[in-house]
């Protein structure tokens, strides 16, 4: 019997890769090695630091023909970039938390001068108080810097949204940068059963990339100019016109993943969300503890489901109101706080359904702050207590969940 290493799979009639254990930050790492990237820019921090540090060694191996960029910051991780990209270079970075705060700013640049960058967002909580530790504080702070968003639960969605993102940022008619959210600890440093494509096989699903106005002194051309109030207002719309225009482009680009490799991602995905009376609605790593819950309370004979946002940016309107529309109730789990309001997704999610002339009861908890665990048995009480929130009205807009006394 071949071992785990060794082992081959068919899904949907398709030759599956290599079967292979892995350390999810390592899975991401060789993900952007067989997308043969140019150039890798980044600074370590906690917990993304695993996912360059082995595409450093990867580069001074000989593996991988790239420029790896040392920089001093995250800002100059994403200054660097941004001036490879514009050079028609294929490039990707990582980082987190206050990493990514650091190098915010530019970040906006990315998505404004529509440069392809590919960038591994390890999820990590904001101080203070200080936490390496994981929670969507982090990406709730860029949600609004003009990059496309996912989500990732486990390794092998991880892997394969990494390879799919450079093929989405690079289509012509995306030039978006692509955000890989993957959350600190509970999948970075975590081993997990991961099929490595053959590189062969990527390289057929991710052509050459192509950008279209690289920067090159034969033929000058402005990136970032300068915008005087006459016409910045303009731009923007142009700029958003375009960011809304990609969300079928992204859908089509999943289809051809699945095509290739015979795994399945949609904008908003469901587990045994049909039928269901009651939905949670959940991002990232927790859904898979989360659908434990669902099974367990379907055991029960109780209609409850799930609905997993995939898509964050930009954010999937129509399948989230086809997803939920049947459903009496939704409990929406944030890992994050938007001070003085509440719950940054539930808070989407309520204004997306908002004018839904069929639309379910919408209960907000935030919990699994700084790392902390929800595990199954505590998704089924935040289910039950949902539940309750949804039928005789929450006190105020949001709870906090999983709070000791």
């Amino acid at each position: 019997m071949p071992s785990i290493h060794d082992s081959r799979f068919t899904i949907y009639g398709i030759n599956m890769g290599k079967r292979v254990g892995i350390e999810v930050s390592l899975a991401v790492s060789e993900a952007v090695k067989l997308c043969n990237v140019d150039v890798v820019s980044a600074y370590p921090i906690t917990p993304q630091t695993h996912i360059v540090e082995s595409l450093s060694e990867m580069v001074a191996e000989g593996e991988l023909d790239a420029e790896f960029i040392c920089v001093e910051s995250e800002h100059s991780a994403m200054s660097a970039c941004l001036g490879s990209a514009a050079a028609g270079a294929r490039v990707f970075t990582s980082s987190s938390s206050q990493g990514l705060e650091l190098m915010h700013e530019a970040v906006y640049l990315g998505s404004s001068m529509r440069l392809p960058i590919v960038m591994a967002l390890a999820n990590r909580a904001l101080s203070a108080p200080l936490s390496v530790w994981g929670d969507h504080s982090d990406i709730m702070s860029v949600r609004d810097t003009g990059w496309i968003s996912v989500f990732c639960e486990n390794g092998q969605e991880a892997f394969d949204l990494t390879v799919w993102a450079f093929r989405a940022a690079e289509d012509k008619r995306v030039l978006f940068p692509v955000m890989v959210n993957l959350d600190g600890f509970h999948l970075t440093h975590v081993v997990e059963p991961v099929i490595i494509e053959d590189e062969e096989k990527v390289r057929a699903y991710l052509p050459p990339n192509d950008f279209p106005t690289p920067l090159d002194p034969r033929k000058p051309v402005n990136m970032g100019t300068f915008a005087p109030p006459h016409i910045f207002t303009e731009m923007k719309v142009s700029s958003e016109n375009a960011f809304q225009a990609i969300r079928p482009v992204l859908t089509e680009l999943f289809e051809d993943f699945a095509k290739q490799f015979g795994r399945e991602y949609h904008p908003v995905e469901k587990y045994k969300a049909d039928d269901a009376e009651t939905l949670i609605l959940t991002m990232g790593s927790y859904s898979q503890t989360a659908s434990v819950a669902v099974d367990e309370l379907r055991a029960k004979g109780k209609k409850v489901g799930q609905v997993k946002i995939r898509l964050w940016r930009p954010f999937p309107f129509e399948e989230l109101r086809a997803a939920v529309k049947n459903a009496k109730r939704l409990i929406v789990l944030d890992r994050a706080v938007s001070s003085g309001l509440g719950g940054p997704v539930a808070t989407e999610v309520k204004s997306a359904l908002f004018d839904e002339p069929k639309r379910p009861k919408v209960a907000s908890f935030i919990g699994g702050l700084g790392g902390r665990d929800i595990l199954p048995e505590q998704f089924v009480e935040l289910i039950e207590k949902g539940e309750a929130a949804a039928d005789k009205g929450q006190k105020g807009e949001f709870e906090f969940f999983g709070v000791r006394e």
